[in-house]
């Protein structure tokens, strides 16, 4: 007998099975999301706006099961939190790797809209390297989708066909316009440094940027195609008082790389703050290099 789905129901339906035993809805205060299990011994991760001010809550799994949360630690600036779960959890979900994503990839979330345990729904990777605005700051780096999200969607996975998770699903921009938290290298840092202090430690630039290409000549000579667009220097910041200005394209920073946001977010984490970080810059067709020194980012929320 012939199987009655195609390869693409096959794959939905296969990364819905190995997830939804592995997204939990949760409680915290007056708010509610979705939370993913990814340790053996009960971490969830989920968004810090979904646990909010909140030290405390309910994770609920789509077994029926149920118990009490506490807060391990929260990261608003990455919209990231760190929750564990009292009693026993399901076996953890994979965690993937977002650098890995290319424009047109499925993908399928899994979290709980409007209350509706273990919903799923699937799209496409519509854009990499978009910032969301939040509370008066950026998040940078994040995931565009079309796969339906809704409230309660936060803090749930967006994962590829493989269901490993390459994202927290953190907001909805606009109809087809789901946004998510990327899990790579920079995420796994913020998740250790919760895990153990309760917070991450943050140096601060006051750079908002873009990727964007870097021209053919330069290109060719440096072996690196696209840099760091400034679209805003905050007005006092280390960046302004290095004298980085809109319009310059950072080429690289720390005497590495710097191609897309997360070049750049990973070298802001504590060992950075107060120490002199060199800045390379194309400005009017002429490579100009300053030093800056970040400072810490003290917590928002």
């Amino acid at each position: 007998m012939s199987d009655p789905l195609d390869a693409y129901s096959r794959t939905v339906s296969s990364v819905a099975a190995e997830l939804q035993p592995k997204v939990a809805g949760v409680r915290a205060g007056r708010g509610s999301g979705s939370a993913v299990v990814f340790t053996a011994d009960g971490f969830l991760l989920t968004n810090a706006h979904v646990v909010g001010s909140s030290r405390s809550g309910s994770v609920a799994f789509a077994d029926g099961s149920a118990g009490d949360f506490t807060l391990v630690g929260r990261d608003p600036l990455s919209d990231l939190a760190v929750i564990k779960a009292q009693g026993s959890t399901p076996e953890p979900a994979l965690l993937g790797d977002s650098d890995a994503l290319v424009v047109g990839q499925l993908v399928v979330a899994v979290g709980n809209p409007l209350g509706l345990a273990g919903s799923v729904t699937a799209g496409v990777v519509s854009g990499l390297g978009r910032s969301l605005p939040v509370g008066g700051r950026l998040i940078e780096d994040v995931i565009q989708t079309d796969a339906a999200l809704n409230p309660g969607n936060s803090g749930g996975a967006l994962a590829d066909s493989s269901a490993r998770v390459v994202g927290i699903n953190t907001a909805v921009a606009g109809i087809g316009v789901g946004l998510a938290v990327p899990v790579n290298s920079t995420t796994r840092a913020i998740i250790a440094a919760l895990i153990s202090d309760g917070r991450v430690r943050r140096a601060y630039l006051g750079l908002v940027t873009s990727p964007a290409p870097l021209p053919e000549a330069l290109a060719e000579r440096l072996g690196q195609r696209r840099a760091l667009r400034v679209v805003q220097v905050v007005s006092g910041s280390p960046a302004a008082r290095a004298g980085l200005r809109a319009g310059d394209l950072v080429v690289n920073a720390g005497r590495s790389p710097v191609g897309d946001a997360q070049s750049l977010q990973r070298l802001m984490f504590a060992d950075a703050i107060g120490r002199p970080l060199p800045i390379t810059v194309l400005r009017n067709g002429a490579l100009v290099d300053v030093i800056t020194e970040p400072v810490e980012l003290l917590e928002w929320a």
